[in-house]
């Protein structure tokens, strides 16, 4: 076995964990994900009506993280984000763009009583409610002739709403969580809409393939971007509607033709937000292919925030606790990669004098590692362990609000690129160096200069990756430089002493 085969193995070995975790990411965890039955085509699109009002603002809720407008048909027509981290352009963040249909927003399927809806103005029973760390509640009404609505909505500091949905007589209609938050999409991440099951399988509608769909036995449904989101929530199984907008992206509805009790969200997807209101709505919060790797290391990462208050300092906890969990294994690859360097003599010998004779260059080649207790691929799997946890750092560096706008030492938002490349040029140094530091065996000149050549391509590479990620691999770099200059002087030491012996 020479230098050309064990490259050849790591590369396949490294493209069989890849092909691993997306393998077990869409076969295993996406079935939860998609494949529940779904009754399609059996609900006409949802339709509007050209409201003939202008639709005036008849009350205000303030909390002291946001504002909500409501209009006079009874819908939420405004949701601004009063913290400044989420201020674009210096201006607050507006979550309702300006696209039907609004949150709250109520269809019905006779066309008359629909018609009335979008030329009725509503009543309230209170024009200005200021929470102070309490919930409280506005009553709106509609009166329709036949049919009156009355929702009753209790607003929570948090973003949290209750709604009641109360008819005077039963009806067909539509009430829709919004269209989703049009502020942080991107070609990088996922942006549509999400339906739960009770029984815990989600649909997961990206913008661009909506269809009109039908599903009985939901329980969540939201429409969200990259970081935020607007949903309804009930214990109690609803039937969601799925529609398209001209773009074929998913707008939806909860249909029902009597008395309704709901909970709403509107604003930045937080795990714990999103917990206290249910543990069901944790599944809101989406990362894409690698979900499953993504949320576990949030868990963790988010533990140790909490315990050190800075995201930064938690992204390097977590490199020192994964290094840990792989010490053992670690240690003995860079062992093996060091006893190779000692066995490359023996090793050039066995090949010349087998080199015609493939079998038994190979059995005596084993042998060899044997007699010497090496293993040739040992410092690979390490690295190959690594790869989802990188992965899933990647993604959630991409999708966890929490991240978006923290600070660590001269960087205001790990979860953008460095602005000043000190961490990835960092980051190639202690590549640089640690490959220094690595016992190594080429015999193929172009292999060399193409290993020494990779700190300089994973510096240009990852200099427009998220900071956080470039952390992560950087401290990683400078455990690795550590362990393996204390391995060294360890076998350093041995030789010696086996010399003296």
């Amino acid at each position: 076995m020479n230098n050309k085969d064990n490259l050849r193995r790591i590369i396949i070995a490294t493209a069989i964990s890849f092909i691993f975790f997306f393998a077990y990411d869409f076969f295993v965890l996406q079935p939860s994900i998609k494949n529940a039955p779904i009754k399609k085509n059996e609900t006409k699109e949802v339709k509007t009506t050209k409201s003939t009002l202008k639709q005036e603002i008849v009350a205000t809720i303030e909390a002291k993280n946001y504002e909500v407008k409501i209009d006079e048909l009874g819908r939420i027509n405004s949701f601004i984000l009063k913290q400044n981290k989420f201020n674009e352009n210096g201006k607050h963040l507006e979550l309702i763009p300006p696209k039907l249909p609004k949150p709250l927003e109520v269809r019905f399927e006779n066309k008359e009583l629909n018609k009335k809806a979008f030329s009725t103005k509503v009543s309230v029973d209170k024009s200005y409610i200021k929470l102070s760390g309490t919930k409280k509640t506005l009553t709106i009404t509609q009166n329709l002739g036949d049919e009156v609505v009355k929702k009753i909505v209790t607003f929570y500091p948090n973003g949290r709403y209750d709604i009641k949905v109360i008819l005077t007589k039963p009806t067909i209609y539509y009430i829709s969580p919004g269209y989703r938050p049009n502020v942080a999409v991107d070609s990088l991440t996922i942006h549509g809409a999400l339906i739960k099951k009770a029984d815990g399988t989600l649909e997961i509608i990206e913008d661009g393939d909506a269809k009109v769909e039908n599903i009985n036995n939901a329980i969540v449904t939201a429409g969200f971007d990259r970081y935020y989101t607007t949903l309804f929530f009930s214990k109690t199984p609803f039937e969601a509607i799925v529609t398209p907008d001209d773009n074929k992206n998913p707008i939806l509805f909860i249909k029902s033709d009597k008395n309704l009790n709901l909970i709403g969200y509107i604003g930045p997807k937080y795990v714990d937000t999103l917990r206290s209101i249910d543990s069901e709505l944790v599944d809101v919060v989406q990362y894409g292919v690698g979900t499953f790797f993504a949320r576990n290391l949030f868990l963790v990462l988010d533990f140790l925030y909490k315990l050190v208050g800075n995201w930064g300092v938690a992204i390097i906890l977590l490199v020192i606790l994964v290094r840990l969990l792989l010490f053992p294994l670690t240690f003995r690859g860079m062992v093996s990669m060091y006893k190779l360097k000692e066995l490359a003599p023996k090793m050039k010998q066995i090949q010349e004098r087998y080199k015609n004779d493939p079998q038994k260059l190979q059995m005596h080649m084993m042998k060899l590692y044997k007699d010497h207790n090496v293993n040739p691929l040992g410092g690979c799997l390490p690295l190959l362990l690594q790869i989802p946890i990188f992965y899933g750092i990647y993604k959630l560096l991409l999708y966890s609000i929490e991240l978006k706008g923290a600070h660590f030492l001269w960087i205001k938002d790990l979860s953008e690129m460095d602005p000043y490349f000190i961490l990835p040029v960092l980051m190639g140094i202690t590549m640089y160096i640690h490959q220094k530091l690595t016992p190594t065996n080429f015999q193929d000149p172009m292999q060399e200069k193409v290993f020494k050549f990779l700190p300089v391509i994973f510096t240009i590479m990852m200099a427009t990756f998220p900071a956080g990620l470039v952390l992560y691999w950087t401290t990683n770099n400078i455990l690795s430089i550590l362990q393996q200059w204390i391995i060294n002087k360890v076998m350093e030491g041995k030789k010696l002493l086996k010399a003296k012996k």
